[in-house]
């Protein structure tokens, strides 16, 4: 597939850089020089320097015989301009990055549609949602899903008390059996493991377990971690993320407080979100912290401008008793490294935007994508059709590529964690979990 790529900030440079991987024929166009040679230099892919929303750039760029345009750069009008112009070169399928309330809040009156494009990607509130499902468990790190929820996949970091620390998965097989959950890769030093029977789980692993929503809060106390409820949730910072994330609280009925620095700021916030409370203060106060009680909440999420502000507040909420704390991280480099210094997870609105792009983009029977985040490994959804060469014979004897794991079967609303006598048929999803370079392979086993 041919795709031409608009932006190469860190969302542009990391799709392209996945999809350059995949082996399609990519086209990056950017305006600044450092950033065009730097895509250049790091995957396979032609690279023009210019505005994206030039017709006569488009044309350079072959915008005609393009299959599928992603404007991603940090200029909504740009990225709407360059769909628009797209469409009426008829290129199959368009998606623009836009932030501005503007135009996603009037999609009513000017449907995506009218502008060209396919698909809206908002990075913030894509930010927000991912928040939202992280909060709901104190042990998560990670969370994705698949099947529209009926399976899920957590990342937890394995402490050193856990009941599963120092075993083997032979040796766990049974309670993971139990729970109709699997182990499908684990993160140990820099380096990431797409487990087999034999491989031993040490602590402080971060291990990605994947299950249905019901049993996993049963498979989490083996990590080490207790049941969670919540019920309060306190956020650092009043930025477009925090406005999404206190709306979802206030539509689950969950307590929300926001502590937003800027007083103009705080009084939109307050006018806008009659649930919650929000308070005009500093969120690394001290002071401030301990006398509206934030160790007594059950989250904390830090959405400042500042990744440094965002972690020292995370870490006093943690130290105050806060029991599951979020940061929002811009650097992506930083994110691995955020768990290791006592914060509970780490988002980010441009990660969750690559993420959204990549379950939208994957071609075939490619029914939905999940990046296991700080690992090489993703999540993969295929769709079973006749083309499947190993239909109904036992997983034990199908020799699927190095770096591959069948982490589950859905066969109807039916959720199988499977054996080796277990089979794949016709019309079922498989959810497969593998390294870069076993992804091409198995692509063209179910495609």
């Amino acid at each position: 597939m041919r795709i031409l790529i608009l932006g190469a900030g860190d969302v542009g440079f990391h799709v392209a850089e996945q999809l350059s991987r995949e082996n399609h024929d990519v086209v990056v166009i950017e305006q600044d020089r450092e950033r065009a040679q730097a895509v250049q230099e790091s995957m396979d892919a032609l690279v023009i320097e210019g505005n994206g929303a030039s017709l006569t750039v488009l044309e350079r760029a072959g915008v005609a015989k393009t299959d599928l345009l992603l404007a991603v750069t940090s200029h909504d009008e740009i990225n709407l301009m360059a769909c628009l112009s797209a469409a009426q070169y008829k290129v199959p399928k368009r998606i623009a990055r836009v932030s501005k309330p503007d135009y996603y809040d009037h999609t009513g009156i000017l449907p995506p549609e009218r502008l060209g494009v396919d698909l809206m990607i908002n990075p913030e509130r894509e930010c927000a949602l991912e928040t939202y499902q992280l909060l709901q468990s104190a042990a998560a790190t990670d969370f994705a899903q698949f099947e529209g929820g009926l399976v899920q996949l957590v990342g937890v970091r394995i402490k050193a008390d856990a009941p599963v620390a120092g075993k083997r998965l032979l040796e766990i097989g049974k309670l993971a059996q139990q729970a109709n959950a699997l182990v499908v890769a684990i993160s140990r030093g820099g380096k990431t493991i797409i487990p087999q029977g034999s491989t031993r789980i040490e602590a402080g692993d971060h291990a990605f377990i994947l299950g249905e929503p019901r049993h996993l809060p049963d498979i989490l106390p083996l990590a080490g971690y207790d049941r969670f409820n919540l019920r309060h949730v306190v956020i650092a910072g009043g930025s477009p993320e925090a406005h999404f994330l206190a709306t979802l609280l206030e539509e689950h009925k969950i307590k929300c407080t926001i502590i937003e620095s800027d007083r103009r700021r705080a009084t939109e916030l307050a006018e806008d979100l009659r649930q919650s409370l929000v308070l005009h203060g500093d969120a690394t106060d001290l002071e401030l912290l301990e006398s509206e009680g934030i160790g007594s909440a059950d989250g904390f999420v830090a959405y400042t401008g500042s990744d440094e502000t965002n972690l020292l507040a995370c870490l006093l909420a943690k130290n105050l008793g806060t029991r599951k704390v979020v940061s929002l991280i811009d650097r992506y480099n930083y994110i691995p490294l955020v768990t290791r210094v006592g914060v509970d997870a780490a988002v980010s609105p441009r990660m969750s935007a690559v993420n959204a792009i990549m379950r939208y983009v994957r071609r075939g029977s490619v029914l939905a994508v999940a990046a296991l985040r700080g690992t090489r490994a993703e999540g993969i959804e295929f769709d079973v059709s006749e083309r499947f060469p190993y239909r109904g014979r036992p997983l034990a004897e199908v020799k699927f590529p190095t770096g591959s794991l069948i982490g589950a079967i859905i066969r109807g609303q039916q959720v199988i964690i499977p054996r080796g006598t277990d089979a794949i048929h016709l019309a079922d999803r498989v959810i497969v979990f593998a390294l870069p370079e076993a992804v091409h392979k198995l692509e063209e086993i179910f495609a």
